[in-house]
């Protein structure tokens, strides 16, 4: 696919007190425009308005934000998903990423996205809002941890966010990865963004020292981890 896809295994204003985030600072300079266009899109959390809300705030003054609501969730109310093309950034919440994509198959937005970032629209995200650009991932919208096999496939392969934020992730990813439930591919730590080009792993970020990704792939009767370079911001 070509265009710009930047997935979030945690951090981002989701995961912080005060709104700020330089993975979120980050995202706005890989537009090259001084006051981006940035879409929210909160479809996986069933349109959460106070998650929409701490979008707002945390991206006031800096660009110019909407939020595309395809529950038709006040204040917003249902917007045509083709909005999206127009944006410089299109930035998804987490939540469950089985109903995201079940919702969004209905209204069309697989599409929509291909155009917009085939167009030079930044695809970015947290937890659900990272597994959904790729072909697999491991998700907890079942209710235990559970592996996903209908992505969008965006990025070839597998992800896995909150690699090692949250108890088990990173053991059931390589069990999956191992036995072949899961593809080959890629873990971020929470705080950590993987920055995809064309469809290729082309940089590593961080808001904190010390955070991690791993390429992970099946070799042998075992799996292996391939540490990836990551860099810290600011």
């Amino acid at each position: 696919m070509l265009g710009t896809v930047v997935a979030l295994g945690g951090g981002g204003f989701s995961m912080s007190d005060d709104g700020r985030s330089a993975l979120d600072d980050h995202l706005l300079d890989l537009t090259g425009v001084d006051r981006p266009r940035v879409c929210f899109v909160p479809t996986a959390s069933g349109d959460s308005s106070d998650y929409s809300r701490r979008f707002a705030d945390a991206f006031a003054g800096r660009a110019e934000t909407s939020v595309l609501s395809l529950f038709a969730t006040p204040p917003h109310g249902y917007r045509d998903p083709r909005v999206l093309l127009d944006q410089d950034v299109v930035y998804v919440g987490g939540g469950s990423t089985a109903n995201l994509l079940a919702v969004w198959r209905l209204h069309g937005l697989p599409a929509i996205l291909r155009e917009a970032a085939a167009a030079g629209t930044v695809l970015a995200g947290i937890s659900a809002g990272m597994n959904c650009w790729f072909g697999q991932s491991s998700t907890d919208s079942f209710g235990p941890l559970a592996p996903l096999r209908d992505g969008l496939g965006f990025i070839e392969g597998s992800a896995c966010p909150h690699y090692l934020g949250e108890p088990g992730r990173r053991d059931q990813y390589l069990d999956w990865v191992r036995s072949g439930d899961l593809a080959d591919g890629y873990a971020a730590d929470d705080f950590t963004a993987l920055v995809f080009r064309d469809g290729m792993l082309t940089d590593a970020v961080a808001e904190r020292a010390g955070r991690t990704a791993f390429r992970v792939h099946r070799g042998g009767d075992g799996v292996i981890e391939d540490p990836i370079e990551v860099r810290t911001l600011g």
